[in-house]
């Protein structure tokens, strides 16, 4: 064999061990992978700034990464993003790019992780976002935060997270904060109404629970509750649409009237792949989410709130 069929074959041999490499790695950590696209196609992490890198409990996983846009002047909005990872996976430090995202959009972005099954199972996850919301309601002033207009947002068990803390008042009660601190809640894909817990997710961090009814979202609607934006993909089977169906109907009843915002085509994983390059080009996430962050984290929302 000559030496252009050795480099020939090199060749394959070098993309075969790429391709293998990137297969183990999205089998593994596809969000980093996801991640690492972004970071790429972004041209880095020069437009956005970590300003805080910070553990709010003792548990490695109490962990929380604070981010603002380059040059930003006075104090932001704040977006605190919560991931998924079926409670029992996931960091936050691999979801940079939802910093990038929104950082671009003129907002403070804040990481929280919380601690995961097998070392921790329900209430441990609402317990851990209550803690990391009272340290960004301590902290983020200093650092460029408004804390009074921040929204939250998660995805999958990040949803259920974010989602629970805005309607059950006794997680940030016991960590002395009230619900009026969150301005408003966007759930992508977020799980409300699983009984009975028949996955391995839900027996694992749910079947403990002495009463199950008292873990569901949907047995807490109320008419006074944060807005909730409810974005669900119907093509989601991990998920079902009937979760924000369901959460939706009974905010309604409860006297707040509340639409799931269903995007046609999108699974699970979809959903949250929107908010990365290359896959924003597909703007339909931002376009639901945009306006909402922008309404309920207004400076006149903060103000009017606290008149009353």
């Amino acid at each position: 064999m000559g030496w252009i069929g050795w480099t020939a074959v090199c060749i394959v041999l070098l993309g075969l061990v790429g391709y293998l490499a990137y297969r183990h790695a999205m089998q593994n950590n596809a969000v980093a992978v996801l991640d690492g696209a972004d970071k790429l196609l972004n041209g880095g992490d020069g437009a956005i700034r970590l300003v805080a890198a910070e553990r709010y409990g003792k548990d490695p996983a109490q962990k929380l990464e604070m981010f603002v846009p380059q040059g930003a002047k006075g104090a932001l909005p704040i977006v605190v993003f919560v991931h998924g990872g079926g409670w029992s996976s996931g960091d936050p430090h691999d979801y940079r790019f939802i910093a990038r995202t929104f950082c671009a959009q003129g907002y403070a972005v804040v990481l929280a992780g919380y601690r995961l099954y097998p070392q921790a199972k329900y209430p441990a996850m609402l317990q851990d976002g209550a803690a990391a919301l009272r340290w960004v309601q301590d902290n983020a002033a200093k650092l460029g935060g408004d804390p009074a207009r921040m929204a939250l947002m998660g995805h999958s068990a990040g949803a259920y997270n974010v989602v629970m803390l805005s309607l059950d008042p006794q997680w940030l009660l016991g960590v002395g904060l009230d619900t009026g601190v969150i301005r408003g809640t966007v759930s992508l894909a977020g799980p409300f109404d699983f009984l009975p817990f028949d996955t391995p997710a839900t027996i694992h961090s749910f079947g403990d629970a002495p009463d199950p009814s008292m873990t569901q979202p949907v047995n807490f609607a109320r008419n006074d509750a944060p807005p909730l934006l409810l974005v669900t993909g119907d093509a989601d089977t991990r998920v079902k649409p009937r979760n924000s169906r369901a959460l939706a109907r009974r905010m309604t009843e409860a006297g707040t009237a509340t639409e799931p915002v269903l995007l046609e085509g999108v699974n699970h994983e979809g959903i949250i792949m929107m908010f990365a390059r290359p896959f924003s080009r597909d703007t339909r996430g931002l376009d639901a989410v945009l306006p909402f962050l922008a309404k309920v984290t207004a400076p006149s929302v903060a103000v009017q709130a606290q008149g009353r």
